[in-house]
């Protein structure tokens, strides 16, 4: 695992069972995945930021068929993409602040990527390479506003609209094997496997590396399955991502 902090990414090493220092955002073999369970609240270090340290986090849109027909949406035919602004994210474990006025307010679970090195023009077969991590998220959407507005960056960039976890697990082709799973108020609402994508990771960053260059840290994204709904004040969500290793992310709202 890894995890940001003011000075920089820290690594746990398996031969010491202790965090250390590193210089790169490269996410490689000298970490250990093998924990039962990795919770912000409880394993997460003090001194830990979200998992992001790049210059952009991109969206793709309908990238789960059941979640595309959900919504009464045609599953496109290439990734669809959009933005939110970094002033969205907030650490597990601190609200979501619901904004007034604006209608229903979704949650939507997701895994983010996120990248290890520099990419641009990156072909499907080599994409994987550049992905350094993995980690838990959720995209809050003011709904109504998507639909009125006919584009996605008010709806989906209010503050605290990007929960985030801070443990990031290196990335590997197992995690397309992995499973997602939200909970609502301790009642689950989302589970679908990441081989349910109609997009896979290579494609989305070969597909998003041919428009813009990715940098290191930066996030990607990579959809939300069936089951996204509204929530209230005091509400209390949860995302769990679940492959080579297992990372969740807890949030209330207010």
């Amino acid at each position: 695992m890894y995890y940001l902090s003011q000075a920089g990414w820290r690594y746990f090493a398996a031969d010491t069972r202790d965090w250390c220092d590193t210089g790169s955002t490269r996410f490689d073999e000298r970490v250990t995945c093998h924990f039962s369970q990795c919770t912000l609240t409880e394993q997460c270090p003090e001194d830990a930021l979200p998992a992001f340290s790049g210059s952009k986090i991109i969206c793709v849109g309908r990238n789960y068929r059941k979640h595309a027909g959900e919504l009464g949406n045609d599953v496109p035919s290439r990734p669809l993409w959009f933005s939110k602004p970094p002033s969205a994210i907030v650490h597990g474990g601190q609200q979501v602040i619901l904004p007034q006025g604006h209608g229903r307010i979704d949650y939507e679970g997701e895994l983010a990527l996120v990248i290890g090195r520099r990419a641009k023009n990156v072909t499907v077969d080599n994409a994987c390479d550049y992905i350094g991590g993995v980690t838990a998220c959720f995209d809050m959407t003011a709904r109504d506003l998507q639909k009125s507005d006919g584009q996605w960056t008010r709806a989906k960039g209010f503050d605290t609209f990007l929960p985030l976890a801070c443990l990031v697990s290196p990335f590997s082709p197992e995690w397309s094997r992995g499973m997602l799973e939200v909970w609502k108020n301790n009642e689950l609402v989302q589970k679908d496997r990441f081989s349910s994508m109609v997009f896979g990771f290579a494609e989305l960053v070969a597909d998003l590396s041919a428009c813009m260059t990715l940098e290191p840290g930066d996030l990607v994204l990579t959809g939300t399955p069936e089951g996204v709904g509204p929530v209230a004040a005091g509400d209390l969500l949860k995302i769990t991502i679940s492959g080579p290793a297992i990372i969740s992310l807890a949030v209330t709202c207010a």
